[in-house]
């Protein structure tokens, strides 16, 4: 599923106006409907609203929700912020048939009217939130920061209309005052900010509500970002023959493990047999090879020889190279260590084999402010930094790819030639075809190993 920009996601709406003819009142009109049938099922007991209207089209969203909740039965109170800027357009045809309806339209113009506007909120069982949505680019201030920020506050349920108001839905960035919403329900395809944190924190849960635009239109607009789907990844796994035997599904290499790191081999070694590999060998350094061959039942084991400096030893890279034929894929680096023994090995390692290789951890930081040596492979290869690995690959500052994840991971994609997995709250995983965001994963995933 694509991932936008606000401008990207604007230009798929009006290219679906001007050049297919779909009204922009029917494109809002599906909007509500997804709002209101999200509240009917997210939030049964609710039967009353809130609806926090701005004044542009995220307004006239929230105008439609109320008039549809109004429709369905619930009692509706409408608020509209009015910043200075004239209604106009969609939205306003959308207050007049509000208005038509006998639906009351209170505006918050004061300080007084935003208190009166905050405390009868309260007394309703849902707040919706429809001041701004992806059009948004600078920080809320004044009266309309203060609304928004006041919004999550109040003890009850707040719903977002497309995205939390105050947010840009370019970014993981926060620019300021915020909604923060316990279900945000957006159209189309998701947007950039529901993704990455911080900004993704106050999305709540995310509800993708069909906006009634072909998916085509979505794949074709600008932007290289992906969201991976069930369905998407489904369709990797396939069955295994009945016949299979542990010669048909690859022999893995890994190498990994130093002195007091020898949990980072066995954890490694697991998950490959695990994952499915119908072989695994694991070498490590010869002090290691009781407690592997102890600990990995199902894995056969490769002594390295070890250096006066604790690393890999003279001799370890011609054993690596010579178990490395005939094996499906490496997987180095976990818990390796340092040392420049150690650092050597690897490199020349990476640099010599044919087998297509995972690297991980020290076998990355190996490769501190080197990234570009890797390019030279001919064979596959994935990338698994966290960002201070990332970070220390591209020669940069930590801070640098938190700011923006999926940039970080384009330009080391570039320089590495290599798939680059980001490790973290949504991973992002990069290659020549762009970035896909990685959706799935908890806190319990955070301990060591």
């Amino acid at each position: 599923m694509r991932v936008l920009t606000g401008e990207a996601m604007r230009e798929v709406e009006r290219f679906a106006i001007e050049r297919v003819g779909v009204p922009g009142l029917v494109l809002m009109e599906h909007a509500a409907i997804g709002v209101a049938d999200a509240i009917g099922e997210r939030f049964p007991e609710a039967w009353s609203a809130a609806i926090f209207c701005g004044p542009g089209n995220n307004g006239g969203d929230g105008l439609a929700v109320a008039r549809l909740l109004d429709a369905r039965g619930y009692s509706v109170e409408i608020l509209l912020a009015v910043p200075g800027t004239p209604r106009a357009g969609d939205a306003e045809v959308q207050a007049k048939i509000c208005r038509r309806l006998g639906l009351e339209i209170r505006e918050i113009r004061s300080e007084a009217e935003l208190t009166s506007a905050l405390s009868s909120a309260m007394e309703r069982d849902l707040i919706v939130d429809a001041l701004f949505g992806t059009g948004l680019g600078r920080p809320l201030e004044g009266l309309l920061g203060r609304l928004a920020a006041s919004l999550g506050d109040l003890g009850r349920p707040v719903l977002a209309v497309d995205l939390p108001s105050g947010l840009s839905a370019d970014s993981g960035r926060l620019l300021g005052p915020h909604v923060t919403a316990s279900l945000t329900v957006t159209f189309g395809v998701p947007k950039v900010a529901h993704l990455f944190s911080p900004a993704a924190e106050a999305v709540g849960e995310l509800v993708i509500a069909d906006l009634g635009i072909p998916a085509r239109l979505f794949d074709s607009a600008a932007g290289d970002l992906r969201l991976l789907t069930e369905e998407h990844l489904g369709q990797l796994l396939q069955p295994r023959a009945r016949e299979g035997h542990k010669g048909t599904y690859g022999h893995t290499l890994v190498v990994a493990g130093s002195k007091g790191k020898s949990g980072a081999a066995l954890l490694a070694t697991r998950a490959a047999v695990r994952a499915g590999s119908g072989l695994v060998t694991v070498a490590v350094p010869e002090d290691l090879l009781t407690v592997l061959e102890a600990s990995s039942l199902e894995s056969m084991t490769i002594g390295l020889p070890i250096a006066p400096d604790g690393g890999l030893g003279a001799g370890a890279l011609d054993r690596l190279l010579t178990a490395a034929e005939g094996k499906s894929v490496l997987a180095v680096g976990p818990g390796l260590g340092t040392e420049p023994s150690t650092v050597e090995v690897v490199r020349r390692l990476i640099a010599e084999t044919r087998v297509p290789v995972v690297l991980d951890a020290d076998g990355l930081n190996a490769f501190q402010d080197r990234i570009a040596e890797l390019a030279s492979r001919e064979s596959p290869m994935v990338l698994t930094p966290h960002p201070a690995e990332l970070a220390r690959l591209l020669g940069g500052d930590r801070d640098d790819v938190t700011a923006d994840r999926a940039q970080a991971v384009r330009h080391a994609d570039e320089r590495s030639r290599a798939v680059v997995v980001q490790k973290g709250p949504r991973t992002v995983i990069g290659d020549a075809d762009g970035n896909a965001v990685h959706p799935t994963g908890n806190p319990g995933m955070a301990p060591g190993g």
